[in-house]
């Protein structure tokens, strides 16, 4: 039996230029760790890349007057409410200013005590101390302030309420949780929730909207020459600076076939290629709920299709081998998995086990692998990952 499992390493990488040939260098540089290490690739072996360096090399990229042109063909004239955006000044600062530049008249309509993914406005225990009902009570910010008291985020020093309303040039904000609040002030919403959208936008249009969009509606086309996601739009995005973003990348499917192409023609492996973005999982502190991307990983190669098949080994060890020690217990165990069934759901013995998608959980592997600072380590390696206590 091996004594290694699963090993996730972070490679380094050149720093990635727009036009830059991205899977060549990130098989070369793959390649070059395991020169230098000694390690040895096999065969199903996954290389993670971050959606960010494959956005970058694509010059996937949109300015504030790029964004603000789009929303103007679509809302023409009129007020114009924004609903759910998350508070975050990565994720949507730059975008509020180009829709606040792109609209006659912003209206905010901002979710607590947190927003979709758990930045926190205000704390759960003061909404609870003060006698807020968050299902039913409606604040216009002034009567919030007045209800409250500071608003500063505790990690951030940031009061989201002032940095919005500025950047969206004076606009208008409330804070309700039925999305259905913000037709009292506006009939032409941007619906700017990520995973909640497709309900958010069924719901102001069956209470009366006249035009509903969401963030995946904006720039799913070039507009003047900027970059694009068909099928996320906006969603996805980062702040490059104060005038642009970085979109979410597109034709991800192209750039994983080309990385497992060229893995094979150099190694003679056939490896498992994804890109991902953010991780889902839960800051048990912050309470942050990392996933602000639409999805984890937007394009994989398809052996990271579905779910895990896996015994829960303590359930088998309490039960099934209850009395047996050293290598007859280990023999058995390895008996059980070689013998498993090939579909295990709802069965007592996978009690336990993370029922969550390969994609999500190597995703979020990579995520937490390369870090968001200054690691410079944009491609992970992870090997073994199919591997279990059976394997030789």
């Amino acid at each position: 039996m091996r004594a290694a499992g699963t090993q996730a390493v972070g490679i380094r990488t050149p720093i990635i230029n727009e036009g830059d040939a991205l899977p060549e260098i990130v098989v070369d540089s793959v390649l070059g760790y395991l020169a230098e290490s000694g390690d040895k690739l096999n065969d199903r072996d996954i290389i993670g890349v971050t959606e960010a360096v494959v956005a970058r090399a694509q010059g996937n990229y949109a300015t504030v007057e790029q964004i603000a042109k789009c929303v103007r063909a679509k809302f023409p004239a009129g007020p114009v409410g924004v609903v759910f955006p998350i508070t975050s000044r990565n994720r949507f600062s730059v975008l509020l200013k180009a829709i606040a530049l792109g609209t006659e008249k912003l209206h905010i309509q901002l979710s607590y005590p947190t927003d979709e993914v758990g930045n926190h406005i205000i704390s759960a225990e003061r909404i609870y101390d003060l006698g807020i009902d968050p299902y039913r009570d409606v604040f216009t910010e002034q009567g919030f302030r007045e209800r409250v008291g500071d608003i500063k985020h505790e990690f951030t020093g940031i009061d989201y309420l002032e940095l919005y309303r500025g950047l969206g040039g004076g606009a208008e904000i409330i804070l309700a949780n039925d999305p259905c609040e913000i037709l009292k002030h506006a009939k032409n919403i941007i619906a700017a929730d990520i995973h909640t959208r497709t309900r958010t936008k069924r719901l102001l249009l069956e209470r009366g909207a006249e035009t509903v969009i969401g963030l995946d509606d904006i720039l799913t086309e070039s507009v003047d020459g900027s970059g694009y996601n068909e099928e996320y739009g906006l969603l996805g995005s980062n702040k490059a600076s104060d005038e642009k973003v970085k979109l979410f990348p597109r034709s991800c499917e192209e750039f994983v076939a080309r990385v497992c192409a060229l893995m094979r023609e150099r190694t003679g492996k056939d490896v498992e290629v994804l890109v991902f973005g953010d991780g889902a999982f839960k800051d048990p502190v912050g309470k942050i709920w990392e996933l602000a991307d639409p999805v984890v990983a937007p394009a994989f190669t398809n052996g990271l299709a579905g779910l895990p098949n896996e015994l829960k080994l303590k359930y088998i060890a309490d039960n099934e081998l209850a009395g047996k020690r050293g290598d007859d217990a280990r023999a058995a165990m390895v008996q059980r998995i070689q013998n498993k069934d090939k579909d295990l759901v709802g069965r007592d013995e996978t009690e336990g086990t993370t029922p969550r998608r390969l994609t999500d959980l190597v995703g979020s592997l990579c995520d937490l692998i390369s870090g968001s600072g200054d690691k410079g380590t944009p491609v992970v390696l992870v090997k073994g990952y199919f591997d279990n206590y059976a394997s030789e």
